[in-house]
């Protein structure tokens, strides 16, 4: 099919061939006058139509670029809140196993101290019962000799009343005798409690220690 333009139609009335029974020339005329007016028109509407169709496709194009470029964010967006929450959990999941260790070194510490504490506690314990045994036994020695020389001295007083008034001389060297032995053995006696009374303090020191 040719193409046919307005400017077509207006010289095809010159190419026409007039016959005498032919049609009215002047209605022929007008009539290829209105078609090519109206070509025109229908020409500029469809260059119009052919600018709104560019306009329209640049638009659509934009508009599939914006849609392409936002469906990318949003995957972006996506990705990105994944990676963020699983970094959030993995760090969440650290600091809870760093806590869980740590409670449990807490624990492991108080335990060893009360181990500790009872070791020292069961100690002292036992270094006081050997303490108070040693002391018994020592003051029961000291009690033994004490009675001991309380039986010497009640002997001595009885040979003393038994013997003669006429040996004064005698029993007053024997009283100084028995006197100057009650004498060494208070010392030595003094000499003990002095024992007791320092394994008393150095227990004593201990136990505050």
């Amino acid at each position: 099919m040719m193409d046919l333009t307005p400017l077509d139609v207006r010289k095809k009335k010159e190419d026409l061939r007039r016959s005498v029974r032919g049609y009215d020339v002047g209605q022929v005329d007008s009539f290829l006058d209105l078609v090519a007016e109206r070509m025109e028109q229908l020409v500029q509407s469809e260059l119009r139509l052919s600018e709104q169709v560019e306009v329209l496709r640049e638009q659509l194009a934009a508009f599939q670029e914006r849609e392409r470029a936002l469906n990318e964010a949003l995957v972006t967006a996506q990705e990105l809140r994944e990676e963020a929450r699983a970094q959030a959990e993995k760090a969440a999941d650290l600091r809870l196993r760093e806590a869980e260790q740590a409670a449990a070194d807490v624990t492991k510490s108080a335990e060893r101290a009360v181990d500790d504490s009872r070791r020292a506690l069961n100690e002292l314990k036992t270094r006081r019962s050997g303490f108070l045994r040693a002391l018994r036994t020592t003051l029961e020695r000291f009690l033994d000799e004490v009675e001991q020389e309380q039986q010497a001295l009640a002997g001595e007083s009885l040979e003393s009343l038994a013997k003669p008034a006429g040996s004064a001389g005698e029993e007053g060297y024997e009283a100084s005798e028995a006197s100057a032995g009650a004498e060494r053995k208070g010392h030595r006696a003094g000499g003990e409690d002095g024992g007791a009374d320092a394994a008393t303090s150095g227990e004593a020191e201990t136990a505050g220690v």
